[in-house]
């Protein structure tokens, strides 16, 4: 799927990633998640596995990456490790992953309940997506999450809000 002229959205089951290109998402999420936010904790949670992961492309580099996680049993979709590289933030691509994630639920979790944990400050750019917080913040890792669960009238058509968003 191309989201632009120069930007790529691509979705990957965890068996289709090559040695190559899960080296690249782990290490760019290492850089994000570990070593900017100065945040050691469990990267690797034995949820990837059974994860569809959305990279996106800028000329060819990975600039972004979620994961969307099944959790059937529960009737319940997580998304997850939503990720910008630093020099490409506060241009859309986190509203373009999210838009895309969204719609993959939409398509394939249509009777899901679609869930995230984000960090709080970004609480009010997930709202623009008809997300809705549904706990108190909390500490993860020394730094501050919270619950959020897709309002369901705001299933069907998320991001409407999107021009009151900020772009992380």
């Amino acid at each position: 799927m191309r989201a632009g002229d120069r930007t790529s959205l691509e979705w990957h089951g965890f068996g289709d990633l090559s040695r190559d290109l899960l080296y690249e998402l782990l290490r760019f999420r290492q850089a994000i998640f570990v070593v900017e936010q100065r945040c050691a904790y469990p990267d690797l949670d034995g949820l990837d596995q059974r994860a569809e992961h959305l990279l996106l492309r800028v000329d060819g580099e990975l600039a972004g990456c979620l994961r969307l996680i099944p959790f059937p049993d529960e009737a319940r979709v997580k998304i997850g490790r939503v990720a910008v590289v630093e020099k490409r933030r506060r241009q859309g691509l986190a509203r373009s992953l999210m838009k895309e994630a969204l719609a993959r639920c939409r398509r394939d979790f249509s009777d899901c309940t679609v869930a995230l944990t984000g960090q709080t400050y970004l609480a009010p750019f997930y709202e623009t997506f008809g997300f809705a917080v549904t706990s108190a913040p909390y500490d993860d890792y020394g730094l501050s999450h919270v619950d959020m669960k897709l309002r369901s009238a705001d299933a069907r058509h998320p991001g409407t809000a999107e021009g009151r968003a900020r772009d992380p």
